[in-house]
């Protein structure tokens, strides 16, 4: 498992290039879903510093997110802005496109866990135009 781990880290200091700028993202753990072959579970923390934002992107994935520390702000293309705090959660779907994702406060920072269900090895986070 530790070289499992091991390899996970450039993919995430990647993944932690497109998502908010400076944003601090934790890889937590990666199980592959024998119940659903090709697919895999990923866990990640991400931090928000004090008045970050995510680019436009996709995930390709099932994404839960739920809110650990401070509050953010989220929103789907089609869907409506939504403010989250902590205890409170949003959900990302494989097709959507992540419009909005920042922090909502400009003093402190935002802390989020991630679940991912993806394909096994696809890229985390993908920039959409």
């Amino acid at each position: 498992m530790k070289s499992s781990r091991f390899m996970l880290v450039p993919a995430f200091l990647i993944a932690g290039a497109l998502f908010a700028q400076d944003a601090q993202v934790t890889p937590l753990m990666s199980k592959d879903l024998p119940e659903c072959p090709g697919k895999e579970g990923l866990m990640i923390t991400v931090v928000y510093p004090p008045g970050a934002s995510d680019p436009i992107h996709r995930h390709n994935a099932h994404a839960f997110v739920y809110v650990l520390e401070g509050t953010v702000v989220m929103q789907v293309k089609g869907g409506k802005e939504i403010t989250l705090t902590p205890g409170q959660s949003f959900y990302e779907g494989p097709n959507d496109i992540h419009v909005v994702g920042r922090n909502a406060s400009t003093t402190k920072p935002a802390k989020f866990l991630v679940l991912l269900v993806k394909n096994k090895d696809a890229p985390v986070l993908i920039p959409v135009k």
